[in-house]
């Protein structure tokens, strides 16, 4: 299938799943979270990837989110589908189950766990592709998936029709440049640091974490770097800095995203499924401290930030595990 364009948006939210107290999605919250980030200025949400808690959401729930955000979005945004499987034919189900859910596209990790050869990592990514009509991004991120992709394998993934952007947690800058010299492949910064850097080398935009909690200086640092305006995308990279921090530093990001959200009083809950577990004392410490030095920055008012530690602490163990087909 050809694909003429970007299909994906370029501000892209790997989005929170908010759960209640008891640890099962909170589906008012789901939207009222979908439509703030889209109304901030993302113009694409990725849901049940890691910071969704994909390892952890049921395959029901995983096709719900999509179904969800389609109805939020209504045409605004574009709903890209994340997470998978480190089994092939599971993640194959999955991917097709999600195009028929509506997803306008989807973004496939690298096996886990496994810890495949580059000849499975480029079967298992083709034969995913191939079950599906949809554009595909392909997940680099070898923090969590134990191997990398490595430039000869997404050299040879670029030419297949469905493959056309990468999300790069590997922050291998001059890979980036050399992958995007050679293919047609576009590039999204997986790394909320260094989403600026991403873009001033060609990246097309971001798939951020931080970007739950506002997505519009996101939405202002892309569009400087479209119009060839670095120093307005750097003043506000400047400025997102500390907040980037308390995100991304002292606890996964989806810990620390929902334990801010919570205090910011947009979500019900801050609860997050076992086995991971909220802040501890002087993690939430640390985030708030971060958070004590994040001046003007659009859509992230701290003034009213009422953290509950309480209700943070622990995480919650789901009555349906999310291995169920």
């Amino acid at each position: 299938m050809t694909h003429t364009g970007n299909p994906f948006g370029q501000v892209l939210v790997a989005l929170v799943t908010p759960m209640t107290a008891d640890g099962e999605v909170d589906w008012p919250a789901v939207e009222k979270h979908m439509d703030r980030v889209i109304a901030d200025g993302a113009d694409g949400i990725v849901v049940t990837g890691t910071t969704g808690e994909t390892s952890t959401l049921t395959d029901a729930e995983k096709l719900r989110l999509v179904e969800v955000g389609k109805d939020v979005s209504a045409g605004r945004a574009k709903i890209i589908t994340g997470g998978g499987s480190n089994e092939t034919a599971h993640a194959i189900e999955l991917y097709k189950a999600s195009e028929k859910a509506g997803a306008d596209g989807i973004m496939i990790v690298t096996p886990y766990y496994n810890k495949p050869t580059q000849a499975g990592i480029l079967t298992h990514f083709r034969l995913v592709a191939d079950a599906t009509d949809l554009p595909v991004i392909l997940y680099d991120i070898p923090g969590r998936t134990g191997v990398p992709i490595k430039y000869e394998t997404i050299l040879r993934l670029a030419k297949h029709p469905n493959i056309l952007a990468v999300k790069d947690a590997k922050g291998d800058f001059s890979e980036v440049s050399r992958v995007l010299n050679q293919t047609d492949l576009m590039y999204f910064s997986g790394d909320d640091a260094n989403v600026l850097p991403h873009l001033s080398i060609g990246a097309t935009g971001l798939i951020g974490v931080t970007a739950n909690i506002t997505s519009a200086p996101y939405r202002t640092i892309v569009d400087a770097v479209n119009r060839g305006d670095l120093r307005t995308a750097t003043a506000e990279h400047m400025r997102l800095e500390p907040l980037v921090r308390a995100a991304m530093t002292h606890v996964p990001g989806t810990v620390a995203a929902k334990y801010i959200l919570h205090g910011l009083g947009r979500i019900g809950s801050p609860r997050v499924r076992l086995p991971l577990v909220g802040p501890e004392e002087w993690e939430a410490a640390l985030i708030e401290d971060e958070l004590d030095l994040v001046k003007d920055v659009p859509g992230a008012d701290f003034s009213n930030f009422r953290p509950d530690r309480n209700a943070a602490a622990g995480g919650a163990l789901p009555k349906v595990h999310g291995t169920t087909r």
